[in-house]
């Protein structure tokens, strides 16, 4: 049933517009054909295995699997192009084999400890931690910090496009069209910046002509990659502990917390200028906190019944079609399914780090056509992601509307990147922000009175401050050095 779930999870992860809900929401009525226990384990290999698949299609081709990888696009695609599509796979595998093990250890041994801390997290603490993220963003732009700052407000206008979450109001509906009440679904977003625009950019500077990557792959080549673990392993395991914190929290998910992990492997490395041209700590940080983040999630779903992510929430619902009380009673009333699941995932972890070194050669192949033969086929994957997720022909056009726009803003040196995080968080955030100020009757105060909420905003500001002071003291010696 690992074996099975992994398989699936990874190819299912790798389809752009599919990702795990969709997968583990697909394949959930299969699991009434057998015990509980071997469900469970089924689907949480599933999820797994989908947490790897995003990385596959986000380093092969540029194009997201699902939200939680795409901070891997941002080095990975960039590694792909030089030449490095085995490294940058290997990488993430061994990244996600690290942030399973610890968040699989931790969950262990800290589950009751863990679960009634996260319950503390209210709406402020949820706000301070989104302003924490939103924190990290501010150096993926490079030293550019206004044309950063710009980008995201562009993500966090969109974000806002739909009905008001209060007061249920149409808002930013453009051109008064009707779709647009529904807002601006991410994957819209992220497959038609990052797989159209890319396409667009791409096949403007090889003419479509040019082969694009020539990667070999052979023994040699898989144990100097082992060998390079060294490099990544620190910002690997920051990762993982930072992916399974945030995974506990309710409604936080896999995506905040790869968003989170790599902006801070940015801004303290030492080669911090290198991310985003095909660093290797890049890969690592967002794949490692995404799988921790899979199987923190999993914790207050367990022990509170209430669910970590999208993916648990699906996961929930079968438990309670099994038969079963999810729930502080779960470890005591059935402790065979809670420790079959447990010694499960340390399984699962191992098979899925096997399963994706052997498939690496055949990952690769795709970097071997032609992108004559290559573009088309990524824009079918596109469209067909979109169509197939949403079932509007208006977000496919959508789609090549964003990706255009995707292709301009690369083309006028706008990072794209946290215009795309900033969609991402932008509900969550206006979300605990409304309610934060309507249960303290509009008082801004309320952030700063709560002990762990007040500890997040200073670290957030201290974050926003650092990249711009570090920018401001860059100039400054480089006008010493002119003079």
């Amino acid at each position: 049933m690992i074996f099975l779930g992994c398989l699936a999870g990874l190819f299912i992860g790798a389809m752009p517009g599919l990702g795990s809900v969709n997968g583990v929401a697909i394949l959930l009525p299969v699991t009434f054909l057998v015990p509980p226990t071997s469900a469970i384990i089924f689907l949480a290999a599933l999820y797994y295995g989908a947490m790897y698949g995003g990385a596959v299609s986000s380093i092969t081709l540029g194009i997201p699997g699902a939200s939680t990888a795409v901070a891997t696009v941002f080095d990975g695609r960039p590694m792909a192009q030089k030449g490095k599509a085995d490294q940058a796979l290997m990488a993430a595998a061994i990244a996600s084999f690290i942030g399973g093990t610890i968040s699989v250890i931790l969950f262990t041994g800290f589950a009751p400890p863990l679960a009634a801390f996260a319950l503390k997290f209210g709406p402020q603490e949820e706000f301070a931690l989104m302003l924490l993220a939103f924190a990290t963003f501010i150096g993926l732009g490079g030293d550019d910090i206004p044309k950063t700052i710009f980008s995201i407000l562009i993500g966090l206008v969109m974000a806002t496009v739909g009905f008001d979450i209060i007061s249920g109001k149409p808002r930013l509906i453009f051109f008064d069209m009707v779709d647009f009440q529904r807002g601006i679904e991410f994957l819209v977003l992220a497959i038609g910046i990052y797989g159209i625009g890319e396409m667009i950019w791409t096949l403007e500077h090889t003419k479509g002509g040019i082969q694009m990557h020539k990667v070999e792959i052979g023994f040699k080549r898989i144990v100097d990659n082992l060998r390079q673990v060294k490099q990544y392993f620190g910002t690997a395991t920051m990762g993982s502990f930072i992916g399974f914190f945030v995974g506990t929290l309710p409604a936080a998910g896999a995506t905040p917390a790869a968003l989170m992990s790599y902006g801070l492997a940015k801004t303290f490395s030492k080669d911090g200028d290198s991310f985003g041209k095909g660093n290797v700590a890049g890969v690592a940080a967002p794949e490692a906190a995404n799988n921790a983040a899979s199987t923190g999630s999993m914790l207050p779903m367990l022990t509170l019944g209430i669910p970590g992510s999208p993916t648990t929430a699906i996961l929930l619902g079968g438990m309670i079609i099994w038969g079963l009380r999810p729930g502080p009673l779960l470890f005591a009333e059935s402790p065979d399914f809670v420790w079959g699941l447990i010694g499960s995932m340390y399984v699962a972890n191992f098979v899925t780090v096997v399963l994706n070194i052997a498939l690496i050669p055949v990952f690769i192949r795709v970097l071997a056509m032609p992108f004559s033969v290559l573009a088309p086929i990524i824009f079918i994957l596109c469209t067909v992601g979109v169509y197939a997720t949403t079932d509007r022909m208006f977000d496919t056009w959508l789609m090549l509307f964003l990706g255009c726009m995707g292709y301009l803003m690369r083309k006028l040196n706008y990072p794209v990147a946290p215009a795309v995080l900033a969609i991402v968080l932008g509900p969550l955030t206006e979300q605990s922000l409304r309610q934060s100020l309507i249960g303290s009757q509009g008082d801004p105060m309320t952030f700063l009175e709560r002990p762990i909420s007040l500890t997040v905003i200073l670290l957030a500001v201290a974050l926003i401050c650092y990249p711009i002071v570090n920018s401001f003291l860059k100039r400054r010696k480089t006008v010493k050095i002119a003079e």
